[in-house]
């Protein structure tokens, strides 16, 4: 009886998440997840180095310290957040969607507390208070994104319906894109200056929105993939360990979306200064993320058909090769009225788009390889660990983007830059991007190995294991 009755109680469970299969409104609830955690992650990773230098007035180069001590430390919470989901019990919610819901609350406040100016306090206090309201800010975003990412491998198995989930994910944090990139510059700026003001209105509005999509994402998802009580005790730090050193697409992936993070933190913020200053018009921000959220949706519909017939790997690859070319081709025409780098720089993003639309797809072929080559299922640690990699690339990201903006001269206080200043965010625009990209289709291409055919064996593989048990 002691025993048949836990067998029996989870058969029951499984049945009863069975009960609705995946279908649409999986879909656009874990779209509304990216959605939530977008409203405040593009806010920040666009404008928050701005508000710091331009309202806090705080040097680019502390801010960089800043952004690189925090965003470390964030690393490790997640990797620290992930063992813990996985240590948890599943409740009849479900594992990752109970800590949505929880800590998206906590979430918000710190985010909006980011963007409070007391006046006329120091600028050792502005320090201060931007580094501590920044950690703890990045730290209640682990807590929940960590079980937003790792909640995609338990939703459903089938490879097609995660890249599904991952094209809807990238919808999710596109939509956000186009909120905080057209009507935030409206709101955020006056005259073409940061206003403290418009700031705290901005966060306050686009906390709100957030909330709202976090509890979207928890009421419209349904995680279906229980993991038996046995393989939770069976899980430990130097098993996990081992696993992860033997897990050679999870290695890659992290060095290239370690490398892309990098990149995309890197020109989210350098891309502010090089409205505002280079082509003398911050306003033009909003012009410029409709156009390149216009060629990320059209590569939507392309996707598809391009990963049934060739494959995740491939089409990434190519994409991220036509968008180095797209970048490299800039660099050597410079002077270019306003609307028609915008113009050229959104084919860039149409190639680039191919990556983003299925980079969270790859994530959950690793957690299934990590199940392979381990027979544990972890599913928060794997995750985390992967977001290791993009925090990491964010603090270097966020380091090397106050550096960079430094050696090239750029100061707050001038109303005008030097044309060498104008001339280096030029340079940080265009060829930085066209070498990156280059280096990840590289990477993609001869060094990530599930290919089409690999990925489809891996997936009959772990089936055919849970057939048998």
């Amino acid at each position: 009886m002691s025993q048949t009755a836990p067998l029996e109680n989870t058969r029951q469970m499984d049945s009863e998440i069975e009960i609705r299969k995946f279908g649409l409104r999986d879909k656009i609830g874990y779209l509304f997840g990216d959605f939530g955690n977008d409203f405040f992650f593009i806010l920040v990773s666009s404008f928050l180095m701005v508000y710091y230098t331009d309202v806090f007035h705080i040097s680019a180069g502390i801010v960089g310290v800043l952004f690189l001590i925090a965003r470390l430390w964030d690393a490790v919470a997640d990797v620290a957040w992930g063992r813990f989901i996985d240590s948890r019990k599943r409740s009849p919610q479900g594992k990752f969607k109970p800590w949505i819901f929880r800590m998206s609350f906590p979430l918000i406040i710190s985010g909006v507390l980011m963007f409070v100016q007391i006046p006329n306090m120091s600028e050792g206090f502005y320090l201060a208070y931007a580094f501590v309201t920044y950690l703890i800010w990045g730290t209640f975003y682990s807590t929940v994104n960590i079980p937003y990412g790792s909640m995609a491998s338990v939703i459903t198995s089938d490879p097609v319906e995660r890249t599904q989930l991952s094209t809807y994910r990238t919808m999710g944090g596109l939509f956000a894109s186009v909120i905080i990139n057209v009507i935030g510059p409206q709101i955020l700026f006056v005259d073409n200056e940061a206003n403290a003001g418009r700031f705290m209105l901005g966060a306050v509005l686009f906390g709100l929105l957030s909330l709202s999509c976090y509890m979207a994402c928890y009421r419209m998802s349904t995680e279906r993939i229980d993991r038996s009580e046995s393989q939770m005790i069976k899980m430990n730090v130097w098993r996990s360990f081992k696993g992860l050193t033997k897990n050679k697409p999870l290695i890659s992936i992290l060095v290239i979306s370690l490398v892309f993070m990098m990149l995309t933190m890197l020109t989210g913020a350098v891309n502010v200064y090089l409205y505002k200053n280079y082509f003398g018009n911050a306003s033009v921000l909003s012009i410029v993320g409709l156009v390149q959220v216009v060629a990320i949706l059209a590569a939507i519909p392309l996707s598809k058909p391009l990963i049934a017939k060739f494959g995740k790997k491939e089409v990434a690859a190519a994409g991220m090769l036509f968008a180095a070319a797209v970048n490299l081709i800039l660099y050597f025409i410079p002077g270019l009225d306003v609307g028609v780098f915008i113009g050229i720089s959104a084919l860039g993003a149409f190639g680039s788009a191919f990556f983003n639309l299925v980079i969270w797809a790859f994530v959950t072929d690793v957690i299934d390889y990590h199940e392979y080559v381990t027979g544990m299922r972890e599913d928060g640690t794997v995750y985390s660990v992967y977001s290791f990699a993009r925090k990491v690339g964010q603090a270097l990201a966020g380091g090397l983007g106050g550096i960079a903006i430094t050696a090239i001269g750029y100061n707050s206080a001038l109303k005008s830059q030097t044309q060498d200043t104008l001339n280096g965010l030029y340079l940080l625009s265009t060829l930085v991007p066209a070498i990156v990209f280059l280096v990840v289709a590289l990477l993609l291409a001869f060094v990530y190995p599930l290919n089409k055919k690999r990925t489809g064996e891996l997936a009959a593989d772990l089936a055919s294991r849970k057939r048998i048990k």
